[in-house]
């Protein structure tokens, strides 16, 4: 069920930020990317346990790192972080074992964020090609 709720909220999230236009502000995605990466840091909450915090931490600042990265550089940095944490929600009960972790969250988070990522990336080239190009543009 964790998986048919991360794959239809992306859907959802990303559909509904596309129509009002709010992903094409450059701070979107990498926004999104920070705010999913910190969620395992709450859930240290509920853990208890500093090596827990400090593990969590750790991830987290990768993710963190590439969608500040993202921000500056290039989207597309922003959506491989969002994408590679989704990716990496299926592995992380091999890196932390932060016992604050919901049963469900590994699965609803990484079917989210490879959703999210994908469905993102679409958009950004189907959009990329519908831009006018630089002829076209000298021409008007």
């Amino acid at each position: 069920m964790e998986y048919i709720v991360g794959f239809g909220l992306a859907i959802v999230f990303c559909a509904a930020a596309a129509a009002l236009g709010m992903d094409r502000e450059r701070v979107f995605y990498p926004a999104v990317a920070m705010a999913v990466t910190s969620y395992y840091l709450a859930f240290t909450v509920a853990d208890g346990r500093s090596e827990v915090w400090l593990s969590e931490l750790a991830i987290a600042a990768v993710f963190i790192a590439a969608a500040v990265l993202g921000f500056k550089r290039s989207p597309w940095i922003a959506l491989v972080a969002l994408g590679g944490h989704g990716v990496m929600d299926a592995f992380h009960h091999l890196l932390v074992h932060n016992e604050g972790v919901p049963a469900a969250w590994p699965g609803f988070c990484g079917t989210f964020d490879v959703t999210a990522a994908v469905f993102a990336a679409r958009l950004m080239r189907v959009r990329a090609s519908r831009a006018p190009s630089a002829e076209q543009r000298s021409v008007r």
